[in-house]
């Protein structure tokens, strides 16, 4: 009778591949015929078989009995086909594996062959209950004649000792002796047994310090050394003499091997072992940072990868000597492996101190400028090159820095280096801001909502950038071409939010600020705010977002006011043209967005329309005066309900009516804990309806049923009234007011409680139509892991030849010099007035506004403020109302507190 073996079954496979599923399952027959013959070489060739199958997925689970049957026999070359299908296929609740105890001792105790193939085998289908079992034999093993029986069950006995932990004190002894063993593989087998259980409780082998240490100096196996110099990273944290000991040997062993893994466990072990610390260690760590920059500039992609990664661990320590090789550490960030590039961002955003802030960034952002040579090719482009035959030439030149989630990594990075700790490192707040700006133009990937934060963020804490921050928003305000990619993905076009913000919260402080420096020709433009409001109006802004076309409005009215308010000071007749020319040209541009469909456009519209109509009015209707009129200043005799007007002003009052709703007080950051410091005032219910709920009408004396309400007395001036839903409540009179206080029932009908469902349902299908409600839309957590779709990164392109000796291109040239004047920055913000502020302030940076808890009113420009006097608080209003006449009784009223 002929067998298939398995070469014919490999055969046959490759045969059909295009019906191999019939294949396998008809060979999948004849093994279950052959498997159950008593002829053993006929059944180990079927389990054999079984194994390949296994290992291309199919399941043997089936014929685990058999395969103990091919282990228990007496031909080795047939159990070693046995051990191996058990190897393959059982696991820990194989079921058949209580029936091997007693074969795997016999087989321990026969032929030196037998004892190889059991070792081998054992170590992969060990249980728990073997290896209490199996423990006893395997120790008994480690005095065996023979050096490879001795190894062997060295390392077969470190797999039991982990399946089984109360053997180790048994065993530890028998491992201590064969570190003194002749031959040089069990030495070997024992040092990396004892290295592998030291990493899980490192003090009990503190004791075997003065062996290990010995063969460290007098062994010349690179691979033993190794292992041994990782057992002693292990144990010098909780020993602290061995740093002193250790530090000879080892500083010898980096300066004269040559085994680059030998060199590296070597300077690895220095690190975690503390043996960099202290005078004498700075030689040393001097010596390793020098070796991990050689390895760095190696052409070996993983000797880049640990380097790195020990770097890293040596910043803590010895920074300044990491920062010496800052230039070779910044040519790994464009490597072609997008995992060397991570780990040269994180040992940068490590060594970043006040000092080198500004050289890393520029360097980073110099990685973000695109190569016009090195731009994807468009579709068209594809198509065209893929028709022409012609291999395109463009992806070979791509740098890896062109990739969009690693464009993304590098510019979160940068933020993230420059904000740490509320800008510690930062020194000149100019340069900073000037950052965010060219990092909004060069990113070209999704950071312009952090960009915009930090821009508000760094303006409002830092006041002696805000001159400079408006004169660099006015010109990214000015520059169209944000607008114009507002469309496209990663335009950061949210920046130009927090540049209208700035341009309008703090354009009056900085032109006053001019005015009194005399600083005209420098910041020209500046001078003239009005000269903004075309850019912020034009009709191009309807590409953008609706927060910021709605932040474009609020930014105008502001930039209209502190202008207006300025040019009364210094009024001529002749700038009432000027004046109505820009009142009309801003009616003209919001009354089109006041038609927007978005909700806010149209409440700041509509809110600006009506303003600049009143000043249009009165624009109208200002008649100018004769020029040898003198000016008249804004305060005068005559008052008018508390308020001081003007005697016959020569400007057009309207001209106040703008600045001073936005600058009477100056916005300053608010601390972190400033909210949870304010104190909730007393009466007052935060979980109260602002608004109640609405509730079905029924009349007062009807329950809906014709049925009266049924009154009981409970008392003098006390009556319990049961309602329609069976709900009571209680009436108290209380001197001239009623009172009813709601009596909670201890049951609720099935009627009563659909009747509030009901209400319930129809109360948030009215407010999710309200504009003005917010409604908590949160998005479902996926509990479903595997439905979470996987998304296959594609493949980085190569790296182009002349890469590594190519500099990385420099951003735009700018003409500003920053300034050198040191800059405080607000680091607490404000706290509620009686609340104590998270840290104590410095005086250098306090504030006599934050000093005394909110800020006070400061006066933004030279023209007075109108006076409100004090009033009295608003009496409470009481309504009278008519109570119910009820039979035997007189009709009377009876007022009501309209407060209760």
């Amino acid at each position: 009778m002929w067998e298939r073996t398995l070469q014919d079954l490999v055969r046959g496979l490759r045969a059909n591949k295009k019906d191999e599923a019939k294949f396998i399952a008809k060979a999948v027959d004849e093994i279950r015929q052959e498997i159950k013959t008593d002829d053993m070489e006929l059944k180990a060739g079927a389990v054999l078989k079984l194994t390949y199958l296994d290992m291309l997925g199919y399941d043997m689970s089936w014929a685990s009995f058999h395969v103990v049957e091919v282990m228990s026999s007496s031909k080795v070359h047939l159990k070693s086909i046995g051990y191996l299908a058990a190897a393959q296929s059982f696991d820990q609740d194989t079921d058949v594996l209580m029936l091997t105890t007693n074969l795997l001792k016999k087989d321990l105790s026969s032929t030196p062959a037998d004892i190889s193939v059991t070792l081998d085998g054992l170590s992969h289908i060990v249980t728990p209950e073997l290896a209490r079992d199996i423990t006893p034999e395997l120790i008994a093993m480690l005095n065996h004649s023979r050096p490879n029986i001795r190894k062997r069950a060295i390392l077969a006995l470190y797999k039991t000792l982990v399946k089984y932990p109360e053997a180790i004190n048994q065993a530890r002894i028998r491992l201590e002796e064969k570190l003194e063993d002749p031959d040089p593989s069990v030495v070997a087998a024992t040092v990396n047994v004892l290295c592998e259980l030291a990493r899980r409780n490192p003090k009990d082998y503190l004791s075997l310090a003065p062996q290990l240490f010995h063969l460290m100096t007098s062994s010349t196996n690179n691979w033993m050394l190794i292992k041994i110099i990782k057992l002693f990273g292990s144990l010098s944290p909780h020993e602290p003499r061995l740093v002193k000991k250790l530090q000879p040997p080892i500083t010898e062993l980096i300066s004269t091997t040559p085994a680059i893994s030998l060199l590296y466990e070597c300077v690895h072990t220095c690190i975690i072992g503390g043996m960099l610390q202290g005078p004498s260690g700075d030689s040393l760590a001097k010596m390793c940072v020098s070796k991990l920059a050689a390895f760095i500039q190696d052409s070996d992609q993983n000797l880049k990868y640990i380097a790195l990664l020990a770097m890293a661990k040596i910043i803590p320590t010895h920074p300044h000597l990491i920062t010496e090789y800052q230039d070779t550490i910044l040519m790994s960030v464009n490597d072609q492996d997008i995992s060397i590039r991570i780990r040269a961002l994180d040992l940068l955003s490590a060594m970043v101190n006040r000092s080198n802030l500004q050289s890393i960034v520029q360097q980073l952002l110099a990685h973000l400028i695109r190569d016009q040579s090195s731009v994807l090719p468009t579709a068209a482009q594809s198509l065209s090159q893929n028709i022409a035959s012609t291999p395109p030439t463009v992806l070979n030149t791509l740098s890896p820095s062109q990739s969009p989630a690693y464009r993304l990594t590098l510019a979160q990075r940068i933020l993230n280096l420059c904000s740490r700790s509320t800008y510690e490192n930062v020194s000149n707040f100019e340069w900073y801001l000037s950052v965010l700006v060219d990092l909004a133009h060069v990113a070209n990937v999704n950071v312009g909502a952090e960009i915009r934060d930090q821009l508000v963020d760094v303006v409002g804490r830092v006041k002696g950038a805000r001159r400079y921050s408006v004169q660099l928003m006015y010109t990214l305000l000015t520059d169209d071409t944000i607008i114009k990619n507002a469309a496209e993905e990663g335009s950061c076009s949210e920046v130009l939010w927090a540049a209208a913000w700035i341009c309008g919260e703090y354009c009056l402080q900085v032109h006053l600020l001019l005015i009194m420096q005399s600083s005209h020709d420098c910041y020209r433009e500046l001078s003239e705010p009005q000269k903004l409001l075309p850019y912020l109006l034009q009709p191009e802004i309807n590409n953008l977002a609706p927060d910021i076309v709605a932040m474009y409005i609020q930014a105008s009215t502001k930039i209209f006011g502190t202008w207006a308010s300025e040019l009364a000071q210094r009024w001529e007749d002749g700038n009432l043209v000027e004046v109505r020319q820009a009142v009309n040209s801003i009616l003209a541009r919001v009354r089109e967005l006041a038609g927007s469909q978005h909700i806010e456009i149209q409440e700041r519209a509509a809110n600006t329309v009506q303003l600049f109509a009143f000043i249009q009015a009165d624009l109208n209707s200002y008649r100018p005066g004769s020029d040898h009129t003198p000016a008249v200043p804004l305060a005068g005799p005559s008052t008018i309900d508390g308020f001081a007007l003007p005697e016959t002003p020569r400007f057009p009052k309207s001209l106040y009516l703008i600045q001073p709703l936005f600058g009477v007080y100056e916005l300053n950051p608010v601390a972190l804990n400033a909210q949870g410091s304010v104190a909730v005032p007393e009466g007052l219910d935060l979980d109260a309806w602002i608004v109640p709920p609405p509730r079905e009408a029924s009349h007062p004396d009807n329950n809906g049923d014709g049925e009266k309400k049924k009154k009981s007395k409970k008392g003098k001036g006390k009556d319990v009234a049961s309602s329609a839903s069976g709900k009571k409540k209680k009436v108290q009179e209380d001197g001239d007011r009623i009172v009813l206080t709601p009596v909670n029932s201890d049951h609720e009908s099935p009627e009563d409680r659909i009747q509030r469902e009901k209400r319930k349902t129809e109360r948030l299908a009215q407010l999710r139509d309200d504009p003005y409600y917010i409604i908590d839309d949160k998005p479902k957590v996926v509990d479903d892991v595997e439905s979470i779709p996987v998304v296959h990164l594609d493949d980085m392109p190569p790296m182009p030849q002349d890469f590594r000796n190519s500099k990385p291109p420099t951003l735009r040239t700018t003409s500003h010099s920053f300034s050198s004047e040191s800059f405080v920055i607000e680091k607490d913000g404000e706290m509620p007035e009686g609340a104590t502020p998270s840290r104590p302030q410095s005086t250098s940076q306090s504030t006599p506004a934050q000093s005394s808890g909110f800020a006070t009113p400061v006066r933004m420009t030279s023209f007075l403020e109108y006076e409100v006097p004090d009033e009295s608080p608003v009496e409470p209003i009481k309504v009278v109302r008519t109570k119910k006449k009820t039979p035997g009784k007189k009709k009377r009223t009876v007022p009501v507190d309209s407060n209760s």
